[in-house]
């Protein structure tokens, strides 16, 4: 029972931290936040900060790292999938929620002071990913060819994600994941299908 407290008290402090943390960078850049700052923010003592993190970098490191560990997991049916019971929609909308549940991140990163490199991270975890499974499906295409159009779609789905983002994520991440690909498949096509969120 004691350590089950312990637990549910770490976990309360480090979501104060996270949230006061995500708060700051939405207004500042990191190298400008200080510890006191933080701490004042988020209503507890150098030393309870200290007990968790190193400083404000390794703080924000073990948050993309969360994130990234998210990403990761929802990517897994890819790897493992039957090639003929491959769906991306599935894995489309897992990695989708998945942004849902870290959505103060995903503004962060995406604003003005966000982590540019941990975008391209993230981007980078499908590229492989992508090569691979693509390559099976449209082995027509070179290497070459498939590098761009990756590229090109994920730009693209860090538009949607921005564009889902700012309408409050109203849009179930199934129907989300749904108009990614049938946008991805069908290009400007897209709109003059019968498709309606």
């Amino acid at each position: 029972m004691k350590k089950l407290t312990s637990d549910r008290r770490t976990r309360i402090t480090r979501t104060l931290i996270r949230n006061a943390f995500l708060d700051l960078l939405k207004k500042k850049k990191i190298q400008d936040i200080t510890i006191k700052e933080l701490c004042e923010h988020a209503g507890i003592n150098r030393g309870t900060f200290y007990s968790h993190f190193t400083d404000i970098y390794d703080l924000r490191n073990q948050i993309e790292d969360e994130m990234a560990q998210e990403v990761q997991k929802a990517m897994e049916p890819l790897l493992h999938a039957n090639q003929n019971a491959l769906t991306p929609i599935t894995v489309t909308a897992g990695i989708f929620e998945c942004l849902k549940n870290n959505s103060d991140l995903c503004v962060v990163t995406l604003g003005e002071f966000g982590d540019k490199a941990f975008l391209y991270r993230i981007i980078n975890m499908g590229r492989q990913l992508c090569m691979e499974t693509y390559s099976q499906y449209y082995q027509h295409a070179s290497p070459t060819e498939i590098e761009y159009f990756y590229a090109f779609i994920s730009a693209g789905c860090i538009g949607l994600m921005q564009k889902w983002l700012e309408n409050g994520m109203t849009i179930r991440s199934e129907e989300l994941a749904k108009m990614t690909e049938s946008i991805i498949k069908n290009g400007i096509g897209f709109l003059s299908q019968d498709f309606h969120c």
